[in-house]
């Protein structure tokens, strides 16, 4: 599996930024690359991601929330990942870090992903909390 790590400082309480964190099918809202979320119910949802010139479509479960700290999440079929927000208190707001994990099971489109990949989530994970930060400064 490949780790990928990320974080940002948002401008807000942590519960602040927790609160929309939770709302998992606003993602669609905070990053050019996910179309859409949809809600499955029991806390599932499925991602519909267009990244590399493919799309990806997943289905997660949330499997942490403790709030405002955690917010972690696993897939349940699709792109094998897994996935958390840890959330700390700083002086200038909030410290979002993000880890994430995954697999491609087809090796070559592994070796083409694993390359763009680390750059792709960084995009991704400063669009939503750059996004959030708005929205939580309107």
């Amino acid at each position: 599996m490949v780790t990928i790590e990320h974080s940002a400082i948002v401008k807000a309480t942590p519960e602040r930024v927790f609160e929309l964190l939770r709302r998992v099918e606003d993602f669609a809202d905070y990053s050019d690359l996910i179309s859409d979320i949809e809600p499955l119910g029991g806390e599932r949802y499925r991602w519909h991601v267009r990244a590399l010139r493919m799309d990806w479509t997943f289905d997660v479960v949330i499997t942490e929330v403790k709030s405002p700290d955690v917010l972690a999440w696993e897939s349940i079929n699709g792109v094998k990942n897994q996935g958390r927000y840890h959330l700390r208190e700083v002086p200038e707001g909030t410290e979002v870090a993000l880890t994430l994990n995954y697999e491609i099971g087809n090796r070559f489109i592994a070796k083409a992903v694993n390359k763009a990949a680390t750059p792709l989530v960084g995009k991704v994970s400063r669009q939503i909390l750059e996004r959030v930060e708005a929205r939580l400064q309107a």
